[in-house]
């Protein structure tokens, strides 16, 4: 066989709704995420990344460096971002065969809200690992694929990769594999509780081979476990204390789903009021015509998926229960918009609703549609602001190093103490977008340094200046005296002087 026959054999299996999705996907990620892609704005994390072999296996992300490779290690916004939003069109071409969704609109506004949940953004935010990340976020869907093509086991390898990669989409895992039981019991095919079934064995299959894959490559590197977001405590913790969190992890479920984080401004909850309206119309067109409220199994289903879809959202609370929950976690929220997508076009694209149809149908998609705009329009506010801290960070580090070298006695290579907090008194906040971005983490905020590491970095890879900053020791030795408590800070007349032949910047706010 040539290359050019495979070629033709693929294409035949590949439907309009798949080069529908492709496109959208490919598309809508783009025109949004395009100011990302094609400025060079670091965070905190992203100025010690410049360049960053992604080995991140004492975090148990064994399979991270691998992904990240064809990129290079450099932070290549361009390019990384376009490997990214390729990983995820094919992300929503699976998605769109797990839902089995056919009408082209619906298509498109799957496409639509995957690439515009803010997750994304954040995740651009800290865009040297961003190409890694969805490619474990479509291996996580394609674990659940392939159970719904009955290849378990195949499924969990994939899963195991996808924790390999960022154990943050295991949720999205899970709450696909609800649905897609839902699914089976509906149709109330041949073998159902079977193929129930083996969402569970991919489940345990994936993450066992997952531990296993992890354990054997910390005793071939010599390495354990770190302490980053409680990682080390993973294996102490009993089964009864994580239990003892499922009351907080249900609070959180109802607290973000109800905040602005996932609803992002006062058009995007009301449009999202609606899409749930519609939604709850369709399941209960659906139920009634298929007849399954007539047997027992759908109550305790029901039941069930009531008491899992929480714990399923917030699986990474349950396992790592001091982890610190940020947006770029929370990714699988979007799967509750898409999921009433999927379930309005199942009403509406097969007609089973008679009167109304119409209305129906304008009413879901003009709802999808107006969450879909409101958060690539949230997406851009973020960006917009990242950038305005860049330009904010590089006029005071310019004032600052200015400063430094103008000090009597300076010299290159001399020793610099500096601690890395930017004044809030002499400095106070000028983000405007406060309201709409302090819930995506990396978009946040006034400025990107919260360190010394980096004042180190930003001097170094946008000022060309290379600093000679004394050790964390010498530091901390340096700021509990009273001489340095004393001083005003930057840029206060004594926040920058020579002693004892190290040259003293105070950033932060003034200690009296």
């Amino acid at each position: 066989m040539t290359v050019s026959n495979a070629i033709e054999k693929v294409k035949t299996k590949i439907t309009v709704q798949d080069r529908t999705a492709f496109a959208s996907a490919f598309i809508c990620a783009l025109l949004i995420h395009i100011p990302a892609m094609l400025m060079d704005v670091p965070n905190h994390d992203g100025l010690d990344s410049m360049y960053f072999s992604q080995n991140m296996i004492i975090s148990g992300r064994w399979f991270l460096s691998t992904v990240c490779a064809a990129s290079s290690f450099y932070t290549v916004p361009w390019i990384i971002g376009l490997i990214g939003i390729l990983e995820l069109a094919v992300t929503a071409v699976l998605l769109v065969r797990i839902f089995e969704t056919e009408e082209k609109v619906s298509v498109c506004l799957i496409s639509g809200l995957l690439v515009s949940f803010p997750s994304l953004a954040s995740t651009f935010a800290y865009v040297f690992t961003l190409d890694g990340y969805m490619a474990g976020m479509l291996l996580a869907v394609l674990a659940v694929y392939l159970v719904k093509k009955d290849h378990f086991i195949p499924g969990g390898i994939s899963l195991a990769f996808s924790l390999g990669v960022y154990q943050a989409y295991l949720p999205f895992a899970m709450l696909l594999s609800v649905y897609c039981v839902w699914d089976v019991m509906a149709k109330g095919e041949k073998g159902s509780v079977k193929k129930c079934m083996n969402y569970l064995y991919m489940g345990i299959t994936g993450s066992v081979l997952y531990v296993i894959i992890l354990k054997v490559l910390l005793k071939i590197e010599g390495k354990s476990i770190g302490t980053y977001q409680g990682g080390d405590s993973v294996a102490a913790m009993g089964i009864s204390q994580r239990f003892s969190f499922l009351p907080s992890m249900y609070r959180d479920f109802i607290n973000f789903t109800f905040s602005k984080g996932f609803l992002v401004g006062y058009v995007c909850a009301a449009a999202a009021f609606v899409l749930v309206i519609c939604t709850v119309i369709s399941a209960i067109v659906l139920i009634t015509k298929s007849g399954v409220y007539k047997k027992m199994w759908f109550y305790w289903v029901a039941l069930l998926t009531a008491v899992l879809v929480p714990i399923s959202a917030n699986i990474i609370m349950l396992v790592m229960p001091d982890v610190t929950y940020h947006l770029i976690m929370r990714y699988q929220w979007v799967l509750f918009f898409i999921v009433c997508v999927a379930i309005c076009d199942r009403c509406v694209g097969k007609e089973i609703v008679k009167k109304g149809n119409g209305l129906l149908s304008f009413a879901f998609v003009i709802a999808a549609l107006v969450i879909f705009i409101s958060y690539g329009v949230a997406d851009n506010i973020g960006y917009t602001n990242l950038r305005r801290r860049y330009e904010k960070t590089y006029a005071y580090a310019l004032r600052l190093l200015d400063r430094i070298e103008s000090t009597e006695g300076y010299y290159h290579g001399i020793p610099i103490a500096l601690v890395g907090r930017i004044s809030e008194d002499e400095y106070p906040s000028t983000d405007i977008t406060a309201p709409a971005t302090s819930d995506m983490i990396g978009l946040g905020g006034d400025y990107l340094l919260y360190t010394t590491d980096n004042f180190e970095a930003f001097f170094k890879y946008y000022m060309g200046a290379t600093l000679n900053f004394v050790s964390e020791d010498e530091l901390t030795e340096i700021y509990y005296k009273d001489e340095y408590v004393d001083m005003e800070s930057f840029p206060g007349e004594t926040s920058v002087k020579l002693v004892d032949g190290v040259i003293w910047v105070k950033t932060e706010n003034a200690r009296r």
